[in-house]
């Protein structure tokens, strides 16, 4: 993927019900961001492979390829831009899939606009920070059990609930929801065995000494 460094000001939004693209484009523009508007998959991937904007919304139902499709085909999990997933339906695993497919959060219809450009900030915010860290989690050991089944946000998510951040602090400091949180959170119990927070924390401060 030969893509141009993240341009910092510019937004990619993806959804193939005009009125709700016409609103949140406008609604951005407004705010000061450059749009990119998408009706459909094929030209917003074709553009993400080019050019990485600062943040991409991306509706989870489009004709043709899905939401969660284009994630994988745009390996979300090491895209280097946040992604919103945006969903009519109340739909819990589809919220969970798109975030184990490398979606930063979930975002409902019907959406307060104003409560949507909050969280793009946030999230863009958000990922200026990880980028200054290079990715690596603070609070964490540099090797204990299990740490190679992490994504680099679980692991995120994981030095957070080590440094004894509540699910709304962590989502604060990571630009993404309190409910995104605990998903990540029970991935990552699941994926090292933990049974509970406790458990989790002493597992990331063995340092692999079991």
């Amino acid at each position: 993927m030969a893509q141009e460094s993240v341009l910092q000001h510019e937004i990619f939004i993806v959804d193939d019900d005009p009125v709700a693209l016409d609103l949140l484009s406008t609604v951005f523009r407004l705010e000061g961001f450059d749009v990119a508007s998408f009706l459909e998959g094929a030209s917003f991937v074709a553009a993400a492979k080019e050019r990485v904007p600062a943040c991409i919304l991306l509706d989870v139902n489009l004709p043709g390829v899905s939401g969660l499709q284009i994630l994988q085909d745009l390996k979300a999990q090491t895209y280097p831009a946040p992604i919103f997933i945006i969903s009519g339906q109340r739909d819990i695993p589809t919220a969970v899939s798109a975030i184990k497919n490398g979606a930063l959060d979930f975002i409902e219809k019907p959406f307060d606009t104003d409560a949507v450009v909050a969280r793009v900030r946030e999230a863009i915010a958000a990922w200026a920070r990880r980028g200054e860290t290079d990715g690596q989690a603070p609070g964490l050991v540099p090797q204990f059990p299990g740490r190679d089944l992490l994504t680099p946000r679980e692991r995120e998510v994981l030095g957070q609930i080590a440094g004894g951040a509540s699910n709304k602090e962590a989502g604060r400091q990571l630009g993404i929801s309190p409910r995104t949180i605990e998903v990540h959170r029970a991935r990552i119990m699941e994926k090292l065995g933990a049974k509970n927070a406790a458990d989790l924390v002493r597992i990331v401060l063995s340092e692999g000494r079991g």
